[in-house]
């Protein structure tokens, strides 16, 4: 009889199909799905580089080799460098499978390069919440939820305190609000059930939905933001006529003032962004 499969491992195969899929690295007993790092002069466990006081001196390493020279969009940038991949893990991983990844400080790892810059983050834990149906309900990664509600609050239980040392230590050390930093993580979130959605042409609204309960979980366990992002429908009856506005501002602008306000920014004129989204669907190649 075949081995069954890792819950994990679905998740990554669902993520094939999309155009955009930002998966961490994995290195674990039942799941290898890893680049090579060969310029890596360190691995940073979470927990101990908070605890050893290096997320300072790596930030402000990155930000002299890379910019951007305000604080800002330097504290936006690092965390897209550490923790883009792990969200998108848990939040397409939810949205495509009905499976969430247990992030752990002890297991989410980050190769610094020779480049003053990080890699892609590695996670070393296999764990998934899954529903009492799920095929993969009795392998020894899983652990079974109840509902829907259960899983996101597990997922978001274990996501907050994965990410507090992380955002806690960059708040720290550069002064930038917690509403900004979680703020951050909470718009990407949301986006990373989105996008799927919108790739593969399902129901944008259920999307949004779906990405909200979850988003409602991670406000309950301690992230926390000043406003949350909004759907956007910009081209009525096209099936990708839906995009999003985020509740905060990552500030990229203030790091390149000549590029100006992104256009999911929500400091971005509605009329401006419409123009700007149906000019991506008419030519495709000017789409980031």
């Amino acid at each position: 009889m075949a081995a069954e499969q890792a819950p994990l491992k679905a998740v990554i195969d669902a993520c094939v199909p999309l155009k955009f899929a930002p998966l961490p690295d994995v290195r674990t007993a039942s799941v290898q799905s890893a680049r090579e790092h060969p310029a890596t002069e360190h691995w940073y466990r979470t927990d101990l580089m908070v605890a050893e006081g290096a997320l300072g001196p790596l930030f402000n390493q990155l930000v002299a080799h890379h910019g951007p020279d305000h604080k800002l969009p330097a504290a936006t940038h690092l965390l897209r460098s550490l923790l883009r991949e792990p969200i998108f893990l848990v939040s397409a991983g939810i949205y495509l499978t009905r499976r969430a990844a247990l992030l752990d400080e002890r297991h989410l790892w980050f190769p610094w390069l020779s480049t003053s810059t990080f890699g892609t983050p590695t996670i070393t834990s296999a764990r998934m919440a899954v529903l009492p149906d799920d095929p993969a309900a009795g392998h020894p990664d899983a652990v079974v939820v109840a509902d829907e509600a259960a899983l996101d609050r597990i997922a978001a239980r274990h996501l907050v305190a994965a990410f507090s040392p992380i955002i806690d230590a960059l708040h720290e050390h550069t002064r930038v609000g917690l509403r900004t930093l979680w703020g951050w993580v909470l718009d990407t979130q949301h986006f990373y059930m989105l996008n799927p959605a919108r790739f593969l042409g399902r129901d944008a609204e259920d999307a949004w939905a779906r990405a909200g309960a979850l988003g409602d979980s991670l406000i309950e366990e301690g992230a926390v933001t000043r406003a949350r992002p909004r759907l956007f429908p910009f081209y009525e009856d096209h099936p990708r006529g839906t995009w999003a506005v985020r509740g905060t501002c990552c500030f990229d602008y203030k790091g390149d003032p000549e590029h100006g306000f992104c256009t999911t920014c929500p400091l971005k004129c509605d009329t401006d962004r419409r123009a700007e989204l149906r000019e991506w669907i008419r030519n495709p190649a000017l789409a980031p």
